[in-house]
């Protein structure tokens, strides 16, 4: 619920409550810190905050390191108008197994679990207890705070390691993800149309749809991007969902906007596809520098339009 005196200039929306990997990702934000962060119970909710108004910008989990895009994010950012990514935050993830205080190994049947969490640590679950039952929670925090609702039939949740500050629970086992390195990336999104300025460690994100029956159309929409030297860090298909058959493009690129060869990708895939959304430029959370061949620099584009701006104006070639 919206705190009424909150500025929403000031607020900030995240999937809570207090202890999830959203808040992590969220303390990273170094606008955020001091303002009011205002606990919603899922990407839907985090975003209508923020196209309604009352929340300058909201963070929400994109894509998992070991599960791959989280589809529930990208559909509503390719289906909800006006929204871009300002900034990108990445979250090591690990888990524990939580029960209520007394609760032994033994006596866990049936297990509390985010989706996303319980796939991560499905193999330690099928390995330890090899019966259980898996109730799907909201959250990670909330797959805990509900072992201590009177109706509850889980005997144990999968949480992070700090629901230890917020609940007084008993760690049955510790570290049960499955990949010991697994990360989530998360985005910061807002409704500033305002780019943050390139830095040469930048990364941009779209979604595309492909033309009707055309053959080949995934191999041109491939081709705006390798004949530019445009590297792809993402891209994942999700049906659009008005006929069966059609998809649209999750993309991320390694780049900004306002590269030459970033710019003239984009403008070939305006004039192939029947829609392109502009997700947002925004800082690189690694800081990696992009490499590329130099045959891709800004210099040889803008010379390139040069050249042909002469021959169109009559300018004598040199």
């Amino acid at each position: 619920m919206t705190d009424a005196s909150a500025d929403p200039s000031e607020t900030y929306a995240y999937l809570g409550p207090a202890g999830t990997f959203t808040e992590a990702a969220l303390k990273q934000v170094p606008e955020a810190q001091g303002k009011t962060w205002l606990s919603v119970n899922n990407v839907g909710e985090a975003l209508a905050e923020v196209v309604a108004g009352r929340a300058t910008a909201a963070m929400i989990a994109i894509e998992n390191s070991v599960e791959g895009g989280v589809t529930a994010a990208q559909d509503a950012l390719a289906t909800i108008p006006g929204l871009r990514i300002v900034g990108e935050y990445l979250v090591k993830v690990n888990f524990v197994l939580v029960a209520k205080p007394g609760t032994k190994l033994d006596d866990v049947k049936v297990v509390n679990a985010h989706p996303v969490a319980y796939a991560q640590s499905r193999g330690w679950l099928e390995r330890n207890l090899p019966d259980h039952g898996h109730i799907p929670a909201a959250s990670n925090v909330y797959a805990a705070t509900s072992l201590f609702d009177a109706d509850s039939n889980a005997d144990a949740a999968v949480a992070p390691p700090g629901i230890v500050d917020q609940l007084d629970v008993e760690v049955l086992a510790r570290d049960i993800g499955d990949n010991p390195n697994a990360v989530t990336r998360f985005v910061l999104v807002s409704t500033s149309k305002a780019i943050p300025p390139r830095t040469g460690a930048d990364k941009t994100s779209l979604i595309v749809e492909l033309p009707d029956d055309e053959a080949g159309s995934l191999l041109a929409m491939l081709e705006q991007f390798s004949t530019r030297g445009v590297n792809l860090s993402l891209i994942q298909s999700r049906p659009i969902g008005d006929a069966l058959g059609r998809y649209r493009f999750v993309v991320d690129l390694e780049g900004h906007v306002e590269d030459e060869r970033v710019a003239d990708a984009l403008l070939g895939l305006r004039r192939f596809s029947p829609r392109v959304l502009f997700l947002g430029s925004y800082h690189r959370a690694d800081h990696r520098e992009i490499e590329y061949h130099s045959k891709y620099d800004d210099e040889i584009f803008i010379e390139a339009r040069d050249w042909l701006r002469g021959i169109l104006s009559g300018e004598p070639e040199a």
